[in-house]
């Protein structure tokens, strides 16, 4: 299969600069469970897009620091894009921003997390299962970082995941999945990540994610459930 990746990550700061950018994160995500996969990677965030999206057997959006409510320009075309994906039932898959900017192009509401920060590892409970996802526990482990929420999922959205009452993750269809958290972050770099942003989280989120990091997340599981929902998709 051959996967188009949209990069949304606006973070170009030296932390950013000296760890693997986004595109190669998610590459190496989707080949831990298909290495004869290829990916091309497009940076939406600079206004890159690829010119015919429906050339590709499936699309992934990142993750961002950038909320999907600022009205920017990037973010208002990418819109436009979930939209014509989801009407052409392309294979979509959505990455915190990316579960976001799902939600919100077709109908759903995002809003700010009601507890504050969650940063760390966070356990979600599985409760859906379609066939692609029988290889995951009924708690997942994923590294996750956000202080928005996809508060309303659209209209036909069925949940995936939820944590502490709140949706994680949901599907639509049999060409949409997304999950509020990050399979493509490794221990290394959410413990890198959590350092850098310590200042900014404070000592009681701080505190929570650094206990949170001793156990590890579900990464090859969720490789490989997401690589089985592009094979499923593809069916469908």
């Amino acid at each position: 299969m051959q996967i188009a990746i949209l990069v949304t990550n606006t973070d170009d700061s030296a932390f950013a600069q000296a760890h693997p950018r986004d595109g190669a994160k998610f590459t190496t995500l989707v080949q831990m469970a298909r290495p004869d996969w290829s990916c091309d990677v497009y940076l939406a965030k600079g206004g890159i897009f690829p010119e015919d999206i429906t050339t590709y057997d499936g699309v992934m959006i990142t993750g961002s620091p950038a909320s999907t409510r600022s009205g920017a320009a990037w973010i208002d075309r990418l819109m436009g894009l979930i939209r014509q994906m989801h009407d052409a039932r392309l294979p979509l898959f959505g990455v915190c921003f990316g579960h976001q900017a799902i939600a919100l192009a077709l109908g759903g509401t995002v809003d700010h997390l009601p507890g504050g920060w969650v940063h760390g590892l966070t356990w979600n409970h599985l409760v859906a299962r379609p066939d692609w996802a029988r290889a995951l526990p009924d708690e997942v482990a994923i590294y996750g970082s956000h202080v928005e929420y996809v508060r309303d999922l659209p209209e036909g959205a069925v949940p995936l995941m939820t944590r502490d009452g709140i949706n994680t993750g949901f599907t639509l269809g049999d060409h949409i999945a997304t999950t509020q958290h990050h399979p493509e972050m490794d221990h290394g770099f959410i413990c890198a990540l959590t350092e850098e942003l310590r200042s900014h989280m404070g000592p009681e989120v701080y505190a929570r994610a650094q206990d949170s990091l001793s156990t590890a997340a579900d990464q090859p599981a969720l490789a490989e459930a997401i690589a089985r929902f592009f094979e499923a998709a593809a069916r469908a």
